[in-house]
């Protein structure tokens, strides 16, 4: 490291931490998108919007932050103790329930791998399992619910992935910064175009992540290292987007207008996921206080954030839980010959999803504050004396 960038690093660490108002947005607008793109649908919406790559992003910056302050292991732990917690309680309402609904050792084949893979529900180094096709709950739940409670922890076992190797990242984002930062979109195209293959489909689902969202998460180390203060002003808006053409031109040769997204397509999302969070980076205004039209939204954004783990792991049941409910009320006559756009619209559903998702940030989010050694609070939203649990 240079005598400059050493300089940095001691400058970084005696200034004291202080939100960034700019990231507090981006991670607002990313985990709103992901909660509507999960109730609409809309293969589009990836692309307006990469929420993954943001939210990965915006953890990598917040990760080296830290590393520049404490010694790896201390932040190491901490990441841990914050991620575990919320996913614990998690699975202590979805496994029971799974496990009354008839889920057993009999679901993967022989029982040892069903008890020895019930452990990811403690440490996520790979998927959790859960039971597909188990019958709903008393008609208020589809048999879809334990999908819904599954399927999003991918995102968790790749944070855990990420978190766990950012000391040995931000070591090799200091020795070749772009190399390290380009190096995960070159082990997405090996994995693509079959250069590389991985026996085993969780150690092949974990690779492909860290192809398709390493990249941000070392940009948003990046940022906060000072590595893309250092390109000139005009390198960034030249090359973002002819970056973020070729992954749209590849999603158009694998399907993208038929109706596939970028989820299902780890290439193409992890050259425009990089390619958006570049540019945003780039931007990167670092409000340390809200400008005057955002600041009738601060509750809610801070609210947000203070409860991103909790909104993104309950959600998707949320979702079920209304189109369950949704499906009951084709029953009632008036609605499907005088109100039938109520019935089939996802746009009358969003209200609902948002309230019971609010009703389980004031259920379960209180395990989020614990985990940070906080005091419980119901409803932080940034007001002072808010309520506490």
């Amino acid at each position: 490291m240079s005598t400059v960038e050493e300089a940095e690093v001691r400058e970084k660490q005696r200034k004291p931490a202080s939100r960034d108002r700019y990231f507090d947005l981006l991670r607002a607008v990313a985990l709103f998108r992901v909660v509507f793109y999960h109730l609409m649908g809309w293969a589009w919406l990836p692309v307006v919007f990469p929420s993954m790559g943001v939210m990965f992003a915006l953890a990598g910056n917040l990760m080296a932050r830290s590393l520049n302050r404490r010694p790896a292991v201390v932040v190491v732990r901490g990441r841990l103790r914050r991620l575990l917690p919320p996913l614990w309680l998690l699975g202590a309402v979805g496994v029971t329930g799974m496990l009354l609904g008839g889920w057993g050792p009999s679901e993967e084949g022989h029982p040892l791998w069903w008890w020895l893979h019930l452990a990811f529900w403690i440490l996520p180094l790979s998927d959790p399992p859960y039971g597909e096709g188990l019958p709903g709950i008393h008609g208020l739940i589809g048999a879809d619910w334990a999908v819904a409670v599954g399927v999003p922890l991918w995102y968790l076992r790749a944070y855990l992935w990420f978190v766990l190797l950012s000391p040995l990242l931000l070591r090799a984002l200091r020795a070749a910064p772009w190399p390290t930062v380009l190096a995960p979109i070159a082990l997405s195209a090996t994995l693509e175009f079959g250069v590389l293959t991985v026996p085993g489909w969780r150690l092949e689902a974990g690779l492909t992540d860290l192809g398709a969202f390493g990249a941000c998460w070392l940009l948003g180390m990046a940022h906060q290292e000072g590595v893309l203060r250092r390109l000139p002003r005009y390198v960034v808006p030249s090359l973002a987007p002819m970056v973020a053409c070729a992954g749209l031109w590849y999603a158009s040769t694998q399907g993208f207008e038929e109706g596939h997204d970028l989820d299902d397509m780890p290439f193409a999302q992890s050259l425009w996921s990089f390619a958006a969070v570049l540019l945003l980076l780039h931007l990167s205004p670092a409000w340390q206080e809200w400008p005057r039209r955002l600041r009738r939204w601060d509750r809610l954004i801070t609210l947000l954030n203070s409860r991103a783990v909790t909104i993104y792991l309950w959600h998707s049941v949320g979702i079920v839980v209304v189109e369950s409910l949704w499906d009951r009320l084709w029953s009632i006559g008036f609605l499907e010959t005088d109100a039938h756009w109520i019935l089939v619209s996802p746009w009358a559903q969003l209200p609902a999803v948002w309230l019971l998702t609010a009703g389980c940030v004031v259920c379960f989010g209180w395990m989020e504050d614990l985990a940070a050694g906080r005091h419980p609070r119901l409803w932080p939203d940034g007001r002072p004396g808010a309520h506490r649990a």
